[in-house]
């Protein structure tokens, strides 16, 4: 029974860990128009803007532990905003890194995930995805937070169990194209809150009160690392 269950894992962790074949160029380019069609609308977008609330909030989350801190929860809300509350030092690198996650974490995510799928690992990008959304949950701290991680979490799950190959790959690719995509938009919507007065205490202004560097360079960093995210993740994925 042990070396039935050995085999079994070592199976299964071949089919993780190994690479599947790249869809053909038609799919790839097929899910980069769907997820423009997700991103760029008003209506569908405040709908889908909740999973990039998701990494965002994650992305504060997993760089507070990663720097010492300590992570007391996490909350999403039905506006798509979140907060992520931790405790230690009010500044200081930790904080600072913490702060400037929360924005960059969605376009290096969707950039993480085009050199997986660029090297063929469309199973492993599907399980690390489950993963990361089920340490999210359990730092979740309000009821829409749960509902909205658990109904991510589950697509993930139902389609790396069910679905066949090319639908997983369809599926891999256009996950990552909307995490690219949609992690270029909230820097420019934070951007044009801040002309008309408002989002005074946005993370870019906690990272210029924190480093007495202006809000607005914080601004141009964020806007940097989505926008190269997009382009070099882009290659990838199109085989460039």
């Amino acid at each position: 029974m042990v070396s039935t269950a050995s085999a079994s894992l070592a199976s299964l962790w071949d089919e993780v860990a190994g690479t599947q074949p790249d869809p053909d160029l038609w799919v790839v380019v097929a899910t980069l128009v769907a997820a423009l069609a997700v991103v760029v609308p008003q209506a569908p977008w405040r709908i889908a803007r909740n999973a990039i609330t998701i990494a965002h909030e994650g992305g504060h989350g997993l760089v507070a532990l990663l720097t010492g801190r300590t992570l007391t929860g996490i909350r999403l809300h039905s506006d798509t905003s979140g907060l992520t509350v931790s405790r230690g030092r009010p500044t200081g690198i930790g904080m600072i890194l913490t702060a400037a996650a929360g924005y960059t974490a969605p376009p290096l995510l969707g950039l993480g995930g085009a050199a997986l799928l660029g090297a063929g690992r469309i199973t492993l990008l599907l399980w690390l995805a489950t993963a990361l959304l089920l340490a999210v949950l359990v730092m979740i701290r309000n009821a829409y937070g749960a509902v909205s991680v658990l109904v991510t979490g589950g697509t993930f799950v139902l389609v790396s169990w069910l679905a066949g190959p090319q639908v997983q790959a369809a599926f891999a690719y256009a996950v990552v194209w909307f995490l690219l995509l949609g992690g270029v938009r909230p820097a420019f919507e934070l951007q044009a809150k801040r002309r008309h007065g408002g989002a005074g205490d946005s993370d870019a202004d906690q990272l210029s009160r924190l480093t007495h560097v202006p809000a607005g360079l914080w601004l141009f960093l964020f806007h940097a690392v989505s926008v190269c995210s997009l382009l070099g993740g882009g290659r990838w994925l199109l085989g460039l």
